[in-house]
């Protein structure tokens, strides 16, 4: 009986999420006495899971399960982990797997947590302490079915290597017409080189800016940062930036290590968004913004005299220690 995770992948390539997925089932395993059983969709080369503490991949190669399908990617899970006897089934809380755990939950007839923030108590009970109110709270929950899905919260637990020998497996489900009911047409991307999912780093811009055409000191900030650009809700309302940037609570949540704002007042909306963010920084000119009581670090300033000069600052540390 091992600890089953669902690895998260694009384009034939893990995510970052992936990894962490790996490294929470890992450490539930070490509890539990067990082992971690890694389940892959259309990856060629899996042996990095190892790193995480995988000891074993199940490699599905399908052509029909190269974009996500809920109701597809939940059967097969459900299948891997009655083949693998699985109690416990480790997802991230990603978009895609918090519209597929619903029917893994059903199918497996298991209780289900999101957005767990650290690993389970496996005492008299197993309990998770997850957030909940927009990240404002914790709760601790005892999950009492035999079969147990974890969903565990973007960057809660972190990347923690600790390498295992890994054996691979080609799995092959048994998938039936209608597990396509629905059938996705096409993906659109954003085009930025740093996706807000996946990335450590995020700058985000808001009304402050003053009009779309000053967003390139936003994206210069990004790029010395290797971070992903974001924007508040009104910027995307008045169609400065694209939607997908849009970052709060109705829109993109983040959880990134350091998250700056620039020119963002701080509704309770987009600081409920950004709220699991370790680290939050505010540039504003207006020292009674409400981000400045949410704020780890904040500069009271004007954004078009401090963004540039901390973009050379950065390009300049860079330059000097490689």
């Amino acid at each position: 009986m091992s600890v089953l995770v669902y690895t998260e992948s694009d384009q034939g390539k893990f995510k970052k999420i992936a990894f962490e997925a790996v490294s929470y089932a890992k450490g539930i395993a070490d509890k539990m006495g067990t082992s971690v059983t890694a389940v892959a969709f259309n990856v060629s080369d899996t042996s990095e899971l190892a790193k995480y503490g995988a000891s074993k991949v199940l490699e599905i190669n399908d052509e029909k399960l190269n974009k996500f399908n809920g109701e597809a990617f939940a059967d097969v899970l459900a299948q891997a982990a009655k083949k693998e006897d699985a109690k416990i089934i480790v997802l991230t809380s990603s978009a895609n797997s918090k519209y597929m755990a619903p029917t893994l939950a059903i199918d497996l007839e298991a209780g289900y947590v999101p957005n767990v923030v650290e690993l389970p108590e496996t005492g008299d009970a197993f309990t998770v302490k997850h957030s909940v109110f927009s990240n404002k709270a914790f709760a601790n929950t005892e999950i009492k079915t035999p079969v147990k899905i974890i969903g565990i919260g973007k960057n809660s637990y972190g990347l923690r290597e600790n390498e295992t020998a890994l054996s691979t497996e080609n799995f092959t489900p048994n998938l039936d017409s209608h597990n396509f009911d629905v059938d996705v047409v096409s993906v659109e991307k954003s085009t930025d080189t740093v996706s807000i999912a996946d990335a450590e780093i995020v700058v985000s811009g808001g009304r402050g800016l003053k009009g779309p055409e000053n967003w390139g000191m936003i994206e210069d900030l990004a790029k010395a940062l290797g971070a992903a650009t974001a924007c508040s809700k009104p910027v995307s309302d008045m169609g400065w930036r694209p939607h997908e940037e849009h970052v709060g609570q109705t829109g993109k949540p983040v959880a990134s290590n350091l998250y700056i704002a620039v020119g963002i007042s701080g509704a309770i909306q987009h600081l409920a968004g950004i709220n699991a963010s370790k680290v939050k920084v505010v540039i504003n000119n207006d020292p009674e913004a409400p981000f400045f009581k949410a704020a780890d670090y904040g500069m009271v300033g004007d954004a078009f005299e401090i963004v540039p000069k901390l973009t050379e600052k950065i390009k300049e540390f860079k330059a000097q220690n490689g």
